[in-house]
């Protein structure tokens, strides 16, 4: 594994690459966590160029004065890739690192090679889904990575602001529709976020698959590794 960190508007941003072949982008959720996804990049390593990153004001990544939102977010996206010199890659994402993956493929389709959501929440700010949610959150404790427990709390409160703004933009659906490269879903079974948002965002691009994972909750690799490495190869695989 390369570690480097690079330059990306006044801050300096952490990012790990492992493994040859494809290049995938990973991008962790909360948001405001740090990077967690190195068991993902460890599932398609052998057939994937795999980079990994601490957004800004996370782990290892610096932070600035200038705010941060989703905008912020793409832009940091873009000059990691840049920086590594490849042309498109496939934009992977796990929980709220999904959800900006999406709107990484709304935004850069140039840039897109193919596009992947793990345990995704989709677009909406819904009130029946919190209320799911809650429900499930006093039902029982999720297992999750021992880092996830340690986030940025000013970082998470700046891009679930921006994130509800960004998802009132009347042409949003549209341009979920206009998705045109190879495009994965996978949920987990026994989540306690309900998989609906993502069942409909997964009808509106043409080809896209949706695929519930057995026994799994959020964070899939935990319970049923094996099921998610085989999907994930698959996807790898046929699709490039």
């Amino acid at each position: 594994m390369e570690e480097l960190f690079i330059e990306a508007g006044g801050c300096h941003l952490w990012t790990a690459k492992q493994g040859q072949g494809i290049p995938v982008l990973l991008i962790s959720g909360g948001p405001g966590c740090s990077d967690y996804l190195e068991p993902v990049a460890s599932l398609i390593d052998d057939i994937c160029e795999v980079i990994r990153f601490d957004p800004r004001g996370c782990g290892h990544s610096e932070s600035d004065d200038t705010g941060y939102g989703v905008k912020e977010c793409i832009e940091d996206m873009e000059r990691i890739r840049e920086h590594y010199k490849i042309e498109k890659w496939i934009v992977m994402g796990h929980s709220w690192g999904a959800d900006l993956a999406l709107a990484y493929a709304i935004l850069q389709p140039n840039s897109l090679l193919g596009f992947v959501s793990i345990s995704g929440t989709g677009i909406q700010n819904d009130r029946d889904w919190k209320r799911a949610y809650e429900e499930g959150v006093k039902g029982k404790r999720e297992a999750c990575p021992n880092s996830v427990y340690s986030y940025n709390k000013e970082v998470h409160r700046s891009l679930i602001n921006s994130w509800r703004e960004y998802i009132k933009q009347p042409h949003i659906l549209k341009g979920i529709s206009k998705i045109e490269v190879p495009t994965l879903f996978v949920y987990g079974q026994r989540d306690i976020r309900p998989s609906w948002p993502i069942l409909q965002i997964a009808s509106l691009i043409n080809g896209a698959k949706a695929i519930e994972i057995e026994g799994a909750e959020h964070y899939i690799w935990m319970q049923n590794e094996s099921r998610l490495r085989e999907e994930l190869r698959k996807y790898v695989s046929k699709s490039f």
